[in-house]
């Protein structure tokens, strides 16, 4: 076997406050992230939203530091990796690529072509697959192996989702019973996963698997864990008026509340890194919320980072994915049609000639409302929650 890489796919975080602006511009530039009918407008729409978001951002990354740990956290992954792979008798390099910051996915790329890799495994740090994160990545790597004729020389294989892995399940596991033992009456407290949500849409028109992976994850780990504790599935960090996968956390907090939960542990299922929606949006937000709503003990499961068993188990992983036949990133984009990705497909904007009448009048007014936001200040991104 030639020379050998793994390609770890991650979100990425601004690393200082300035970064904050330009981060979102690019995050709100993916048609993945916010899908529109007319791609001319995706660039002024994300110039919008993350000019208008900027403040309240800004002051959210403030609280945990003044920037976002996901590329350390990322970066130390890495080389964990590499360890564990070279202790395994697997010699490879281990590239960071993030999707919306430094290191870039682009500038990851530009190092695997410059060390001659010949064998590849891309590896996206997300456990479940969804259009709006892996699916993103692999869809930015599709359009750079069709443009670039080189990198069709690289034999290289894509892990479209891993959660079902039994040393992920353990190390989750693991970090939730440590939590659960420090409490005073750890088979009382109240499980509570948060995963990060996606638009119904997502699932229900363009077949994403993400809600049922996220589901099986968490029924997997609850069989692992083997206690008897009640649990909840929630989603967090929804963005605009449409309708996400529910219930949603904020919501479900205040629920369990009234039913008299008193002792919470949020477990964060979709994330394996610390960053902005564990650090501010779980530990501060909603502990918050879940104190005023009278749940007296507000703990969290701390994210995986470097965990050893998880960290050796994605070197299982790596490994298996060399020797096993490659999955090509075609083969993950377009499984016979039922993942639909952006372009978004014509059906996906209305069956009916009515129904895009219907579309067309709806992107109109939120035109409209675009303007209102510019010229007044005020408008309906301020009623949706966008500021």
């Amino acid at each position: 076997m030639g020379r050998t890489g793994v390609l770890l796919l991650n979100l990425g975080g601004p690393d200082q406050l300035d970064d904050v602006q330009p981060f979102l511009f690019n995050l709100f530039s993916d048609p993945e992230i916010i899908r529109i009918p007319f791609p001319a407008l995706q660039a002024p729409l994300a110039w919008l939203i993350s000019t208008l978001r900027n403040r309240k951002s800004q002051e959210n990354y403030r609280r945990i530091g003044g920037g976002s740990p996901l590329r350390r956290i990322t970066e130390d992954q890495a080389y964990a990796l590499r360890e564990h792979l070279r202790q395994k008798g697997q010699e490879a390099q281990v590239y960071v690529g993030m999707r919306y910051w430094h290191p870039f996915t682009e500038e990851a790329i530009v190092r695997i072509k410059r060390d001659r890799i010949e064998n590849l495994v891309i590896l996206p740090l997300y456990p479940q697959f969804s259009i709006s994160t892996s699916g993103s990545s692999f869809r930015l790597l599709e359009r750079l192996w069709q443009e670039d004729p080189t990198l069709r020389q690289i034999d290289y294989t894509v892990v479209p989702s891993w959660y079902s892995r039994p040393g992920y399940l353990q190390a989750m596991s693991q970090l939730i019973a440590q939590q659960l033992d420090q409490s005073p009456n750890p088979d009382s407290v109240h499980l509570f996963f948060s995963a990060h949500g996606v638009p119904v849409s997502y699932v229900e028109e363009a077949g994403d698997p993400y809600q049922r992976e996220i589901e099986d994850c968490v029924a997997l780990i609850m069989q692992t864990l083997d206690r008897p504790n009640p649990h909840t599935l929630a989603y967090q960090s929804r963005v605009g008026p449409v309708e996400w996968l529910k219930p949603y956390t904020e919501d479900a907090i205040q629920d369990l509340a009234r039913e008299g939960v008193t002792d919470l542990l949020v477990v964060p299922i979709s994330f394996v890194s610390e960053h902005i929606e564990t650090l501010q949006e779980i530990d501060i937000e909603y502990r918050e919320l879940a104190e005023e709503a009278g749940i007296h003990h507000f703990y969290r499961v701390p994210a995986l980072n470097t965990h050893p068993g998880f960290i050796g188990d994605l070197a299982d992983l790596v490994i298996e994915s060399l020797e096993a036949p490659s999955l090509k990133l075609s083969e993950v984009m377009h499984p016979e049609k039922q993942v639909k990705m952006y372009p978004q497909e014509r059906w996906q904007w209305g069956m009916t000639t009515a129904a895009e009448i219907w579309n067309g009048r709806l992107a109109m007014l939120g035109m409209v409302g675009l303007l209102l936001e510019l010229i007044t200040g005020r408008g309906p991104l301020h009623f949706i929650g966008l500021l």
